[in-house]
């Protein structure tokens, strides 16, 4: 059972004022800074935020006491006090003495990117370990925090950056908090335990993986609950999933796949969260493929795609085999659908349309169907025999009296299996009659 550490009740309706600092060595288009106000807007708007007004400044570096210049925050004073505004809500994440001294300066409450996507992550948690997974995440980010966050949250009370899993009041000192994490790391690493064992089964059992991945709001429960009937949360907002879903999907021939739905990527995702979610992500690892569904219609399409690529980089899983989904291309017209180029495979889709859903399964039905191939090696080729053995499910036949120094191995295994693999072996391999 965890500690209380919120209070989650707030009867004061949140209305924020939005503050971006954009660095000239950055040199963001205007489009790249509206784009991420609009992403913050809608990081706001799924914590039951509502948004007043948005400023941004630009600046060489930033002032290390406010974080925006000092004349910027009297500025943002009287803004706030003209608006009514009681939240004001950062695009970046801040230090423990810029909130403290915002905080002071302002009379009101402060939040960071880091923390808005912390509070929603603790709202959609259902399961018991994504919860412990969001608590972990919170809890490392708030240690170094915590002197401000006592007199934050004792003052203003609940709502937006203070909500918790089940937590009720702040009351843990530092050294509680750090006996929380030891604790919580434990139960994680059981977690993970658990999932190596049964991927291991999977993997025996020989059932095929695959993991949606993509940029938040892409579209990948939509596709996972179309694909399968499944029925998972599919809504038009930012982390509508957090706790990864994994259905089974029946392809034409009889074969069974597994489709696993995982979280939304987003720009600046916590490394907090990204660290407490590795045990959820390394599915992905174990992947026989990655899906990256891209939501073709954004105007940052491109960056977002980067952005699922350098988490998956950081997870060290951006050299698994991917298929690109351009999905909602029923957004597009017809000159922007031609336009979507991809450096590597792709298919071009809309998650509503039979058609295309006919499409990729086939193209999933291909590329895991299996064959029987047959190999006759030397004996003493070890390093042969081991290649034959991970290309599939391997046997060795009985020898019919031909030369006892090799062996013939019958292999099921599709054509994508067995092509990295083509070169040392083809020369071994016997060709049906």
């Amino acid at each position: 059972m965890g500690t209380k550490l919120y209070d989650t009740k707030s009867e004061v309706e949140e209305r924020a004022v939005l503050v971006s600092l954009e660095l000239k060595s950055q040199q963001r288009s205007d489009e790249e800074v509206r784009y991420s106000l609009e992403e913050l807007r809608s990081l706001a708007d799924t914590a039951g935020v509502e948004t007043l007004e948005a400023i941004v400044q630009v600046r060489d570096r930033p002032d290390a006491a406010w974080f925006i210049g000092k004349g910027k925050v009297d500025e943002l004073k009287q803004l706030k006090d003209a608006l009514g505004a009681n939240v004001i809500l950062f695009n970046q994440e801040l230090s423990g003495a810029q909130v403290r001294n915002l905080e002071t300066a302002l009379d009101c409450k402060i939040v960071d990117r880091t923390q808005i996507i912390l509070d929603i992550f603790a709202q959609r948690a259902k399961t018991r370990e994504g919860k412990l997974q969001v608590e972990l995440a919170q809890l490392q980010y708030l240690l170094p925090r915590l002197a401000g966050h006592y007199k934050n949250l004792s003052r203003l009370g609940g709502g937006i950056g203070t909500r918790g899993p089940g937590e009720t009041k702040l009351e843990l000192d530092r050294r509680h908090i750090q006996r929380r994490i030891h604790d919580l790391k434990q139960q994680l690493a059981e977690v993970a335990r658990h999932r190596r064992l049964h991927r291991t089964q999977r993997r025996g059992s020989g059932v095929i993986q695959v993991a949606l991945v993509g940029y938040t709001n892409a579209g990948k429960s939509t596709l996972l609950n179309r694909l399968t009937g499944a029925d998972v949360l599919a809504e038009n907002k930012l982390f509508a999933t957090l706790d990864p879903t994994s259905r089974r999907l029946r392809l034409p021939n009889g074969r069974e796949i597994v489709l696993t739905d995982t979280v939304g990527f987003i720009q600046q995702l916590p490394h907090d969260l990204v660290a407490a979610f590795r045990a959820t992500l390394e599915e992905v690892n174990e992947a026989d493929l990655i899906l990256h569904v891209v939501d073709s219609s954004s105007p940052m399409r491109d960056r977002q795609i980067e952005v699922v690529q350098e988490v998956l980089a950081e997870l060290g899983a951006h050299e698994k085999e991917q298929m690109m989904i351009f999905n909602k291309i029923d957004l597009l017209s017809p000159l922007e659908r031609e336009s979507l180029i991809a450096s590597g495979p792709s298919l071009k889709i809309s998650a509503f349309s039979d058609d295309d859903l006919e499409r990729l399964i086939v193209f999933l039905q291909k590329k895991f169907e299996k064959e029987t191939l047959r190999f006759r090696v030397p004996a003493d080729r070890g390093d042969l025999i081991a290649m034959l053995y991970r290309m599939g499910e391997c046997t060795p036949l009985p020898s019919e009296g031909g030369d006892p120094e090799r062996i013939v191995y019958e292999v099921r295994t599709s054509r994508d299996a067995y092509l990295p693999y083509s070169r040392e072996l083809e020369a071994y391999r016997l060709k049906d009659e």
